[in-house]
């Protein structure tokens, strides 16, 4: 059975609309997995050396130490990039198959996640380096063994946490907790996992304890998925009370007036969207991890505007990203109706706008840290509202991944909106504003750096007529391709 779902998941794939874009983005993810696997092959073959030689540490305690700020790091990257397991079950459901079947197949796809074996290219040319250097075969094996089911046992957390809100949250607040504990040195949890750890090579049956605890998890994620593989019950829509908001105010904008009115209401009343707020308040105290001089590799120039972007570009990424995806549930209706694409663009973009303006406001205590911090914040809403919301605007005619609003799939929603042609034009949101700072930083002086973010945010704004039209031309002539993505994923 397990060979026949394969055999339906490369079908899916061969046949998708999609196909050449399927195949493009293989290949560079396929480049961007080599990448990285080159990386940790090097840092486990070198990290030993590195211990012992350059800090006079002792290895493995060292490795152990630190294991796990790795896990968290590994669990919150898995939450925002792993793709979940999705299989077509309607159909299924309606035929001879074993409801076990289907959901340990589903969950055996997590398993074989890239997320998962990536690891291993760390964690194997250390423990060949272990060996090397005099340490006992077996209690090697049993560690490597150990550590490798705690992966095991990210993977299943984070297939839990995307699906029950209350173990995000539960998760969220525990790993939060510690992390303020340990930085305020009120309690110092890595003097307790060391132990734990390196019990995994000092004894022989630690290593024990993650292995029945992946399969506890996984136990917990089957019963969950199995208990909601009904059309009935997993699968329904739920009804809720509705509610009327008029939003009068707005009419004196015309069009646009109305699409802002939709959008307000999509944000209030919507878990999905809400969370876009949640995590632009988030990003704002993102920046205090750059200006508060605790991490040294944030502090320089660069790395500051780059923080000045994100603090106030919060909700214009987060928001900004899924447009038109916000609209999938009736974008085939709406592109029927005598509306003019610039009006609907221009809605987008105000509410983008406002969200940044906000932001900054907010982010006015950065005060604390000085005027000249908080310039940097501001001359990055600058160039945020200026050409960043022009970007976003952009990368979303290229985003076909629809948005089911009335499904809420974890706290932070379906995250699959990335594409080659997105990830392309995110670049210069990022690295056009850090090369004007530093070069007007470092040939002339910080204030000219500063001028040189707010310049061409400016110009942005000035020309954003001219942009905007190019837009709309774009979004024209994707909308055919967009509203087939869309139908096909109803």
């Amino acid at each position: 059975m397990f060979k026949h779902f394969i055999n339906l998941e490369l079908k899916s794939f061969l046949r998708s609309a999609s196909f050449g874009t399927n195949v493009a983005m293989k290949v560079f993810m396929g480049f961007f997995a080599l990448y990285f696997i080159v990386i940790f092959v090097g840092v486990g073959i070198g990290a030993f050396f590195l211990i012992r030689e350059e800090f006079h540490l002792e290895p493995l305690i060292t490795i152990n130490k630190f294991v796990i700020y790795y896990l968290v790091v590994d669990l919150i990257i898995r939450f925002f990039l792993q793709k979940m397991p999705v299989l077509n079950i309607k159909p299924l459901l309606t035929l001879p198959i074993k409801r076990n079947t289907i959901v340990h197949f589903t969950l055996g796809k997590t398993a074989l996640s890239f997320f998962n074996w990536l690891h291993a290219f760390f964690f194997i040319p250390f423990s060949i380096t272990l060996l090397i250097n005099g340490y006992s075969v077996l209690n090697v094996i049993l560690w490597h063994i150990g550590i490798m089911a705690m992966i095991f046992i990210n993977n299943f957390i984070n297939v839990l946490i995307n699906n029950k809100d209350s173990i995000f949250y539960s998760v969220l607040v525990l790993v939060a907790g510690l992390g303020a504990a340990h930085y305020f040195k009120i309690f110092d949890i890595t003097k307790y996992t060391v132990s734990f750890f390196q019990g995994f090579y000092t004894t022989n049956y630690i290593f024990l304890i993650p292995i029945l605890l992946a399969i506890v998890l996984y136990y917990f994620a089957f019963s969950y998925f199995k208990s909601n593989l009904n059309l009935d019950e997993g699968l329904s829509k739920k009804s809720e009370i509705a509610k009327t908001e008029n939003f009068t105010w707005l009419n004196q904008f015309g069009t646009l007036g109305t699409f802002l009115k939709n959008d307000i209401r999509l944000l209030k009343r919507n878990k999905r969207s809400r969370t876009t707020v949640i995590m632009s308040v988030v990003f704002i105290f993102y920046g205090l991890l750059f200006f508060t001089h605790s991490i040294k590799a944030y502090d320089n120039p660069a790395m500051k505007v780059f923080a000045g972007i994100f603090v106030s570009g919060g909700f214009l990424f987060t928001f900004g990203q899924f447009v038109p995806s916000w609209d999938s549930a009736y974008y085939q209706l709406m592109m029927s109706q005598n509306i003019k694409y610039r009006e609907y663009i221009s809605s987008k973009w105000w509410l983008m706008v406002i969200g940044t303006i906000i932001s900054t406001i907010i982010a006015s205590f950065y005060l604390y840290f000085g005027f000249e911090t908080y310039m940097l914040i501001v001359v990055g809403a600058i160039f945020n509202i200026g050409v960043n919301s022009h970007l976003v605007m952009l990368g979303g005619a290229f985003v076909k991944t629809p948005i089911d609003l009335s499904k809420a799939k974890g706290a932070f929603g379906d995250k699959q909106a990335f594409n080659l042609k997105t990830m392309l034009i995110a670049i210069p949101k990022l690295l056009l504003p850090m090369a004007l700072y530093a070069i007007g930083y470092y040939v002339f002086s910080p204030n000219i750096g500063l001028l040189f973010v707010a310049l061409a945010g400016i110009l942005g704004f000035a020309f954003r007529n001219y942009v905007f039209s190019k837009i709309e031309k774009i979004y024209k002539t994707e909308k055919y391709a967009t509203i087939a993505a869309y139908k096909k994923a109803d």
